[in-house]
């Protein structure tokens, strides 16, 4: 069974930067695409970014294309998002998940638990001035 581990999260002022990492244990997460989702509160989980398990473009939601940046070292088992430039709208929690999926866009634009997909516990990540 794959467990995830998220870290990184915290308080930062608006235009602050934080970076989300996601340590997998129990298998090898390059097996899988990585999907990074959060939940803002007052909104439904939404996608944020969504990592190819294979050689092939990431997958960024609109609000964060050009902010945040999703990156895998195998070595580590481990995957990263880079939070540029954060925004008093990005506050929430954020998780990350492993998922048999090679379809990015439809991972991020659908956002929900699905059978066969490993979730972490979330971290959390605040913006405030």
């Amino acid at each position: 069974q794959v467990q995830l581990v998220e870290s990184g999260g915290g308080l930062v002022q608006p235009g602050g930067s934080l970076t989300l990492s996601c340590e997998a244990s129990g298998g090898l997460l390059d097996w899988y695409a990585v999907a990074w989702f959060r939940r803002i509160p007052g909104k439904e989980r939404e996608g944020v970014a969504c990592i190819s398990k294979v050689d092939d473009p990431t997958y960024y939601a609109d609000p964060v294309k050009g902010r945040f940046a999703g990156s895998r070292d195998s070595a580590k088992n481990t995957v990263y998002l880079q939070m540029n430039n954060l925004m008093p709208e990005d506050p929430g929690v954020y998780y990350c998940v492993a998922v048999n999926t090679r379809d990015m866009e439809r991972l991020c634009t659908h956002p929900g638990r699905r059978s066969g997909d490993y979730w972490g516990q979330g971290t959390q990540v605040n913006v405030t001035s």
